[in-house]
C-alpha cells in the first residue's frame, strides 16, 4: 500500500498528531525565546489600618525638635494612604524660645498625612498660650485664637483659615475673616474685615495664671495679635 493511500485512509488521526506536534513545537518556540517571568514584588499580605484609643502622638521636624504634641482618645489610620484621622485631639506647639510657654489648643476632629507635614483642624478650633514674662521683666498676657477649619504646618510654625476668627491678648480683641501666623516670628495677621479693641501693651491685663481646661499653642513675644 503506497504511503498516499495509507494517509488518505487515515487522514483524521494523522491530523491530530500534526497538530500536536506544532503546538507543542510552538510552546518550546516561546519557552525558549521568550522573556524571563517576572518576578514578584510584593512578599507578604497588605499593610492593614488600624485603630489606636487614648493615642499620643509626636511629630518631629527637620532639626529633630518635637514640632507638634498630638493626643486624641481614638486615633485611625486609613489602610490608602497611610494618613491619620483624630477625634477630639488637642495638640501643644512648642516655642522656639525658651521660657516662652507653648500654644495649646483642641479641635473636634483633626487630620495628618502620612508624613506628617501637614495637619487639619476640623470643627471649632481654641487655641490658647499662657501669660509669661520674658527674659528683660516685660510681662505679657495670655493670648488666645477661636476660628475653624485650620490647615497648619508643624514643621514650619505656620497655620491658617479662611473662616471667621478672634484674636485675644490681655483685654484686647480683633476680629476679622480669614487669619494667617507665622508662629517663628510671632505674627498673626486678620486678612479680611478686621475690627475689634486695642489697649496699648501698659493697660492690658496683668498676667494670670492659665484658666482651667484652657487651651493653648505657640509664639514667643513678639507682635500683639
Amino acid at each position: 500500500m503506497s504511503l498516499r493511500l495509507w494517509l488518505r485512509d487515515r487522514r483524521l488521526p494523522a491530523a491530530i498528531v500534526l497538530v500536536g506536534l506544532a503546538a507543542g513545537a510552538s510552546q518550546l518556540l516561546l519557552w525558549w525565546l521568550g522573556p524571563a517571568p517576572r518576578t514578584r514584588d510584593f512578599v507578604g499580605p497588605p499593610r492593614s489600618g488600624y485603630t489606636l484609643s487614648d493615642a499620643r502622638v509626636t511629630e518631629f521636624g527637620v532639626d529633630g525638635k518635637p514640632s507638634v504634641y498630638l493626643q486624641a482618645p481614638r486615633v485611625d489610620r486609613r489602610e490608602g494612604d497611610e494618613s491619620l484621622y483624630l477625634d477630639s485631639p488637642t495638640f501643644q506647639i512648642p516655642a522656639e524660645q525658651a521660657g516662652v510657654p507653648p500654644w495649646r489648643g483642641q479641635s473636634r476632629y483633626g487630620w495628618v498625612n502620612k508624613p506628617g507635614t501637614v495637619l487639619k483642624l476640623q470643627g471649632p478650633v481654641e487655641l490658647h498660650r499662657d501669660a509669661f514674662t520674658n527674659a528683660q521683666g516685660v510681662v505679657w498676657p495670655d493670648a488666645g485664637v477661636q476660628t475653624s477649619e485650620v490647615t497648619a504646618w508643624p514643621r514650619e510654625n505656620r497655620m491658617e483659615t479662611a473662616q471667621p476668627a478672634q484674636l485675644t491678648q490681655g483685654d484686647s480683641r480683633m476680629n476679622g475673616v480669614g487669619m494667617r501666623a507665622n508662629l517663628s516670628d510671632n505674627h498673626l495677621e486678620l486678612l479680611h474685615d478686621v475690627h475689634g479693641i486695642l489697649f496699648p501693651h501698659s493697660r492690658n491685663a496683668p498676667a494670670r495664671p492659665a484658666r482651667a481646661g484652657g487651651t493653648a499653642a505657640a509664639a514667643g513675644p513678639g507682635q500683639e495679635g
